[in-house]
């Protein structure tokens, strides 16, 4: 009986990470692979995906829902990066009889809890404005006066979710001398004491704080709890900061406050289309600092990434097996 060389498609690779840190060359000697660096859609993904056996995602940046699973009637297996993918249906998956893995995480917590400080400090100290351009001839611009940074000791941080890595933010905010209040749909006075901040009313929150990250795992309860009225309670020159998800704000309604000076300034990695698009229109304000969805990625958890996508696929691979054929589960890494 002829046995085919199954077909690995791995998408959304934009950093090169997968394909760079790891040595393919035993996985290409018993499958074809084809590694995408740039972001498929509609006709393209398809095509790209024909005929693919297994399937690797760079976390959740192409959704896999029930009509594209059902479209694939070759895939056995899924392999996702990190501990789990909110934009695959995996009991969908389960019901074709496609197996789904995940890979472990790394130090994803600690390199986003330092990306949000990157945003804080670089809206707080309007680093997008004050930094020396290649045309610039004055040694301070002419309307320094607009964009003169602020300290934060001594102001109030507002974290919305106070999970591992709003645990983590909340220490660095105390040790610059900031007084850090919380708030999620399930936050107790008792464990909000426990992390040494205070647990405060979501509308107190936003009123009182200089400085609001977000911090929550998406649910209907927090789908857009920052809205057009939520935001209206922030002050002028609030910033707020999402390394968090999209999901949690109505963009719109933020675009608004910040177009019309409701709010002071956005720092933003999170979008609800990455990559975003170039007519969006926070692209084109001021007083929004953008960044391309680089929270949880730093070299440590990227080699974790590939480490173990290379481990999971020559697992798959170790026994020869029919196209077609079943399959079955392997250990894992999750």
């Amino acid at each position: 009986m002829t046995l085919a060389r199954p077909r690995v498609v791995v998408l959304d690779d934009w950093e090169g990470a997968l394909a760079g840190f790891t040595d393919w060359t035993a996985i290409k000697s018993r499958a074809e692979v084809t590694i995408h660096s740039k972001h498929l859609e509609g006709p393209d993904l398809i095509h790209a995906l024909k005929d693919a056996e297994c399937v690797v995602l760079f976390r959740d940046r192409t959704p896999f829902n029930r009509d594209l699973l059902a479209s694939l009637p070759r895939l056995r297996m899924i392999i996702s990066t990190g501990t789990r993918n909110q934009k695959l249906d995996v009991q969908a998956a389960a019901e074709h009889g496609i197996e789904v893995r995940f890979t472990e995480w790394g130090p994803s917590k600690a390199s986003t809890c330092e990306m949000t400080w990157s945003l804080i400090l670089a809206c707080a100290r309007r680093l997008p404005q004050l930094q020396i351009r290649a045309a610039q001839t004055d040694w301070r611009r002419a309307d320094a006066m607009d964009h003169l940074p602020q300290v934060l000791a001594g102001k109030t941080l507002g974290l919305i979710g106070l999970g591992q890595i709003g645990q983590r933010v909340a220490a660095v905010g105390q040790a610059l001398g900031m007084e850090v209040v919380t708030w999620s749909p399930n936050m107790t006075p008792a464990r909000a004491q426990a992390c040494g901040v205070t647990s405060v009313p979501l509308h107190d929150l936003l009123r009182k704080a200089h400085v609001v990250s977000l911090h929550l795992v998406p649910s209907p309860a927090t789908r857009h709890v920052l809205n057009a009225e939520t935001l209206a309670l922030m002050g002028q020159q609030a910033i707020l900061v999402n390394t968090s998800r999209a999901e949690l704000i109505d963009m719109p309604a933020l675009v608004t406050a910040l177009q019309q000076g409701q709010l002071g300034f956005a720092g933003l990695d999170v979008f609800e289309q990455e990559p975003l698009p170039l007519t969006h229109p926070l692209r084109a304000l001021d007083n929004a600092l953008l960044t391309s969805h680089y929270g949880f990625i730093c070299k440590e958890v990227l080699q974790t990434f590939a480490t173990n996508v290379q481990a999971h696929l020559e697992e798959w691979l170790g026994a020869p097996s029919e196209v077609g054929g079943d399959q079955t589960a392997g250990a894992g890494f999750q």
